[in-house]
């Protein structure tokens, strides 16, 4: 179990690989217990499904606020620190990973729920840590955070890996895989549908390539992806909340919630001693 010599929490700098709905969950938890220097890396356009409470808006919009906290876009590593000073997340656009070796971060956290490891080492930073499925403890990483629902969701993994992606969604209001919408084809997303809508079974959504794609069930749109995007068949576009009117989209999950509290476990058992 990685340990480190105590370091105030104020000046930790904190990496997420991810800025989605998940990681964004990460970073506000980091945020209010006053883990502030804290940078996401992105690809050049994000998927994220639930992208009212998913910082990685802010590589489309410029800056996205989620429960209060602000992401801010930056486009070279010149302006992290003032994006910082203003009290904001920084979110550049970063697939590969460059600014970790400009800005070598105290923990590094791989939260692009990739399902595999596309490339993050153990050696990256002083404390690394994998969300889910996909990394060995000990070997890519210094510890992961279990993600799958359940009695175990949030734990910290020392040695081994996290359970197998089950590929099937947890259960809301007795449904599961008819929540999601997926795309009919390959091709450009489209879509007059906002987050937030009720819809009713068997209504047309969202159009790929001149197939359309309707719901299996009634409910409010949680989550759906820009229109105008590419995207593949099969590809997860939406999701669909059966609880209908009482769903608040602006609100971080109970799950990502429950991963920023073991995130900063984490830091705390490495760090504050």
């Amino acid at each position: 179990m990685v340990i480190h010599q105590a370091k105030p929490l104020r000046d930790l700098i904190v990496a997420i690989k991810g800025a989605g709905d998940l990681a964004s969950g990460l970073a506000w938890r980091l945020y209010q217990a006053r883990i502030r220097r804290i940078y996401m890396l992105e690809v050049p356009k994000p998927l994220s499904v639930r992208r009212r409470v998913a910082f990685s808006e802010a590589v489309y919009d410029g800056l996205k606020t989620v429960e209060g906290v602000t992401a801010q876009r930056i486009d070279d590593n010149a302006n992290l620190q003032s994006a910082w000073s203003k009290g904001h997340i920084a979110v550049r656009v970063d697939p590969k990973g460059n600014t970790i070796h400009e800005w070598p971060p105290n923990v590094l956290v791989d939260a692009i729920m990739a399902k595999k490891n596309l490339g993050t080492r153990i050696e990256d930073a002083p404390l690394v840590i994998g969300l889910g499925p996909g990394f060995t403890a000990d070997k890519d990483v210094h510890r992961i955070i279990e993600t799958h629902r359940g009695s175990n969701l949030g734990r910290l993994i020392d040695r081994g890996c996290a359970l197998p992606d089950t590929a099937i969604p947890g259960t809301v209001g007795g449904y599961s895989s008819e929540r999601l919408l997926r795309s009919p084809a390959s091709g450009v997303f489209q879509t007059t549908h906002r987050i937030g809508e009720q819809v009713q079974k068997g209504e047309t959504v969202a159009m790929v390539n001149g197939q359309v794609l309707k719901t299996a069930i009634d409910g409010v749109i949680r989550g759906l992806i820009r229109p105008g995007i590419d995207v593949t068949e099969g590809l997860k576009v939406g999701d669909i909340d059966p609880r209908g009117p009482k769903v608040d989209c602006d609100l971080i999950s109970d799950k990502a919630r429950a991963l920023g509290g073991a995130l900063l476990e984490a830091i705390l058992h490495a760090f504050n001693r």
